[in-house]
């Protein structure tokens, strides 16, 4: 049985499916952890979403959490349906805008509409559902990481999905090893902390929209038996210019 980690996909569904079925070929026995950001920043996150429910209904063994994307669909989804016309004109809300400033444009466009509450609701829901973290073997797994600030991270579900700074004290998770996504690393630092006997947290996000950036611009896989991993590159063609 294997498991593969997939950190921040960004609405890069071609990519995902070439990782997925030409590079990883899972078996059902396998297990695919997904670390959120499914959504946002590429051409096609309804895609992704679409195929990693695919997945789910073919009865392939997914894991899926939440990232703070979702969580900007979310939270916009509910103030488009919550919030009334003036004079038939729907303005935006404040948490619309602040979504479409860091991809939200792009994902409206993927489900062909103008508005978050025009988004169908199974997907919204499928979102509410997603978890915040999970262990398996000796890892903790989330997207952004945890406060090792407070006594007890595992409290701290804000952060799960939005820290960006952290200092890991292995002593509060279990003596665990933390992988997590979130914020884009050099391909070179997760390859060394994949290989590294000593680091407590391997970051796995390659900054799959960084399309000029060097050493970045890939859609991470890491296989935790055997501690080694796929860069499937961009194959998406990604627009975003934004935050």
């Amino acid at each position: 049985m294997k498991k593969w980690v997939i950190p921040d996909i960004h609405g890069c569904a071609y990519t995902l499916q070439i990782l997925v079925e030409n590079q990883i070929e899972p078996s059902k026995e396998d297990m695919l952890i997904f670390l959120g950001d499914y959504i946002d920043r590429g051409p096609d996150s309804k895609g992704v979403i679409d195929f990693i429910m695919g997945l789910e209904t073919q009865g392939y063994n997914v894991k899926t959490l939440l990232g703070n994307h979702e969580d900007y669909c979310v939270q916009a989804w509910e103030a488009d349906r919550k919030k009334s016309s003036l004079l038939g004109i729907r303005l935006k809300s404040s948490e619309q805008k602040e979504w479409e400033k860091r991809g939200g444009k792009e994902t409206l466009m993927s489900f062909g509409v103008k508005s978050p509450r025009d988004i169908p609701e199974k997907y919204i829901d499928w979102m509410r559902k997603l978890e915040y973290y999970i262990e398996v073997d000796d890892f903790i797994i989330a997207h952004a990481g945890f406060n090792f600030k407070i006594d007890d991270p595992f409290t701290d579900k804000h952060s799960m999905i939005w820290i960006r700074e952290f200092e890991v004290k292995p002593e509060k998770i279990r003596n665990k090893r933390l992988i997590h996504g979130h914020v884009p690393v050099h391909l070179d630092l997760i390859y060394q902390a994949i290989q590294s006997k000593t680091s407590n947290f391997i970051a796995l996000d390659n900054g799959i929209y960084f399309t000029k950036r060097k050493g970045f611009g890939n859609l991470i896989a890491l296989e935790l038996t055997e501690m080694e991993y796929i860069a499937q590159t961009l194959l998406d063609e990604v627009t975003y210019k934004g935050e």
